[in-house]
């Protein structure tokens, strides 16, 4: 990588690997989730998702570069820690408690990622690239703020 436009490919590649491998993490989750508010979270996060992953087709189509290329190792990694916990939780609560932790961090990690993408974008002039990219990040920032609501008003205390 020599530019910063490298970079941004780079990065959007990367994007475009976390969303894919999230894809199919998501059902197993959902599977998984005892509470029937946080397993439809997990289900609609899940087409959000796929509507994630279609707007990074949009914009490396608009860049001419494909998306496909590289392994999001961030991903792979954090989606690991979730098959961890689900093998190793034996109460339902605890598990609830615990898929919303790790999920928490995989949209901490999404919000990292296309932030850079958005600064990037900008910063090349792309605006309209920008734009998508800022409609994706608001959205991951919402799937953030609803595990916290249910986390914080009710999941964790069952899970005490």
């Amino acid at each position: 990588m020599k530019t910063l436009e490298d970079l941004f490919e780079h990065q959007l590649k990367d994007l475009y690997s976390a969303e894919s491998q999230l894809i199919e993490a998501l059902p197993k989750v959902a599977k998984r989730a005892s509470d029937s508010k946080l397993k439809k979270a997990f289900e609609d996060h899940l087409e959000e998702t796929k509507e994630h992953k279609k707007r990074l087709e949009e914009i490396c189509e608009t860049l001419d570069i494909s998306p496909k290329g590289e392994t999001c190792k961030g991903m792979k990694g954090l989606l690991k820690e979730v098959e961890s916990l689900m093998d190793e939780a034996d109460n339902k609560e605890v598990m609830d408690a615990g898929l919303i932790a790790d999920a928490q961090r995989v949209e901490h990690y999404e919000i990292s990622g296309y932030g850079t993408a958005v600064r990037y974008a900008k910063e090349l002039g792309h605006d309209d690239i920008a734009s998508k990219l800022q409609k994706t990040l608001d959205e991951e920032y919402d799937a953030d703020n609803k595990l916290d609501k249910l986390a914080e008003n009710r999941l964790n205390k069952e899970a005490k």
